[in-house]
């Protein structure tokens, strides 16, 4: 049974989600740029911060197999992390199931991945990348739900949940 308590949280949760979405586009729009700081470290620096297997997607544009992730089921309120360096690309409001394996989202937080076109297969791709350390996170589709109608399908090795604190 949802209490009062627990719709009023739910409602405060989405509203300060699109409030927070809102806010980074109106930056953007007004003229003031999103400035995301690089992080830069070598290729040895990152192998010690890293996972061997996070290391070969999030700086090799590796691909982890599907269904492999824990983030699938995650369905708890909170932020979704790049996993290297810690920028927020991801609200749980944006995660649905897109029954592909891996977790998807139908929006990012604005200004905080970078896109570029994937020939590395027969076919052509968009990849995006975190945007303070250049990260691979994953490649987005055009076959989403709204009201983007993008899945930006990541890699569950390539991110970290930070649970909302109750």
């Amino acid at each position: 049974m949802v209490t009062r308590r627990k719709f009023l949280k739910g409602l405060f949760f989405v509203t300060g989600s699109i409030a927070l979405s809102s806010l980074f586009r109106i930056g953007a729009v007004m003229g003031e740029p999103l400035k995301i700081e690089p992080i830069v470290h070598s290729d040895e620096e990152w192998r010690k911060l890293l996972t061997t297997e996070q290391y070969h997607v999030l700086r090799h544009e590796g691909t982890e197999s599907p269904s492999s992730s824990p983030l699938n089921g995650e369905h708890r309120r909170g932020t979704f992390l790049c996993a290297a360096c810690k920028l927020p690309l991801f609200l749980s409001a944006y995660k649905f199931d897109s029954g592909t394996g891996w977790p998807s989202f139908f929006q990012t937080i604005p200004g905080h991945i970078e896109t570029q076109t994937d020939k590395s297969l027969a076919l052509i791709r968009t990849e995006y990348h975190c945007a303070r350390c250049g990260g691979h996170q994953g490649h987005v589709f055009d076959d989403g739900p709204q009201p983007t109608g993008l899945r930006y399908c990541n890699n569950g090795i390539a991110l970290q949940f930070v649970p909302e604190k109750s």
